[in-house]
């Protein structure tokens, strides 16, 4: 198996001795489960991209570096991943649900573009305490929360 992984930003394959640029050392380590080299590949590959993807997109970034996984391995590999904590997961517009890797541990949100798909992370601490307070009152514990932010980014909004 080649590890070569494409660029989320250009479509280009970026190696480095057949392994990804800037994929960290702890990625692989990090699987969770059946640590097996496609799961760690579907890992690095969200390591290095900025983006949301869908499993699709992920799979054919994948398959276009030369990495050999079925579309089935690349589903079961962001459920676990998203199940263990090291991905963030949202739902596009059509209810399709995207991935990315999360850097730290910890809950974030995100502002998505609705039409170019950029995002970025917001301070939603006051979401975070409104939400462990309707807990609290309601005697719930353990409480989850989802919180979709979409908008029209700068660059799309200007043309």
């Amino acid at each position: 198996m080649n590890d070569a992984v494409s660029s989320c930003t250009d479509g280009r394959v970026v190696t480095s001795g057949g392994r990804p640029v800037g994929a960290t050392e702890a990625v692989p380590s990090a699987v969770p489960g059946r640590a097996t080299r496609q799961r760690a590949a579907v890992l690095r590959a969200l390591a290095d991209c900025p983006d949301f993807l869908s499993t699709q997109e992920l799979h054919a970034r994948l398959a276009a570096g030369g990495v050999s996984v079925g579309l089935t391995t690349v589903y079961r590999s962001v459920q676990a991943l998203a199940r263990a904590g090291l991905l963030d997961v949202v739902r596009d517009e059509t209810g399709g649900r995207l991935y990315r890797h999360r850097p730290a541990a910890g809950h974030r949100h995100y502002l998505i573009c609705r039409d170019c798909g950029t995002s970025q992370s917001v301070d939603a601490e006051a979401v975070e305490e409104w939400a462990d307070g309707v807990g609290e009152r309601t005697g719930f514990t353990d409480v989850h929360h989802t919180l979709e932010l979409t908008g029209l980014c700068a660059a799309c909004s200007a043309g």
